[in-house]
C-alpha cells in the first residue's frame, strides 16, 4: 500500500513538474513580446489537401528581419524553424476547409508562401495575418518582399 501511494506521488509530481516546465518555456518564450499562436504545416504539396494533417500548433516570435517558430509541445528553448523576411514569398490566403477547421484555432486564416524554395502555410488569426503581413512590407529599402 506505501509502496502504491509512494509511486502514485512520483508520477503526480513528474506531471506537475511537466506542466510546469511547458509554462515556463512559453512564458521565456513571450517575454521579449511580438509573439502570436500561429500553426505551420512545412513542405505542402502544390495542391494541399484539407485533410487537416501536417499542422503543427506552435508560437511565432517576430525577431528583427526573421520569424521564429516554436512548437507548442516541445521543451526545446531553441526555435524549430527561422523564416527571414528577406526569404518569404506570399503566394495567398484561405480559410480553412473540411477536417482541418478542427485541426487549427477556430479563428484561423491560411498563408500560403513559400521560403526558399519551400512550400509551407502558415494559419494564424485575422489579427496576426494583419500584423504579419504589414511586417513583411516593412522590409527595409532594397530588400525584395513579395506579398500576393
Amino acid at each position: 500500500m506505501i509502496l502504491a501511494l509512494t509511486v502514485c506521488g512520483i508520477v503526480v509530481a513528474l506531471v506537475v513538474v511537466g506542466l510546469f516546465l511547458f509554462g515556463l518555456r512559453r512564458r521565456l518564450i513571450q517575454r521579449s513580446g511580438g509573439t502570436f499562436d500561429c500553426s505551420l504545416r512545412w513542405d505542402v504539396a502544390e495542391r494541399p489537401d484539407a485533410n487537416g494533417k501536417g499542422w503543427s500548433y506552435g508560437v511565432a516570435r517576430y525577431n528583427g528581419d526573421r520569424i521564429e517558430w516554436y512548437r507548442v509541445f516541445s521543451y526545446a528553448f531553441r526555435p524549430r524553424r527561422t523564416l527571414e523576411r528577406a526569404q518569404i514569398e506570399v503566394a495567398g490566403r484561405r480559410l480553412p476547409e473540411g477536417e482541418e477547421e478542427l485541426a487549427l484555432l477556430s479563428d484561423a486564416v491560411i498563408l500560403a508562401c513559400t521560403h526558399r524554395g519551400t512550400r509551407l502555410e502558415l494559419a494564424m488569426s485575422e489579427d496576426a495575418l494583419t500584423g504579419f503581413l504589414a511586417w513583411l512590407e516593412a522590409a527595409p529599402p532594397g530588400q525584395r518582399v513579395n506579398v500576393a
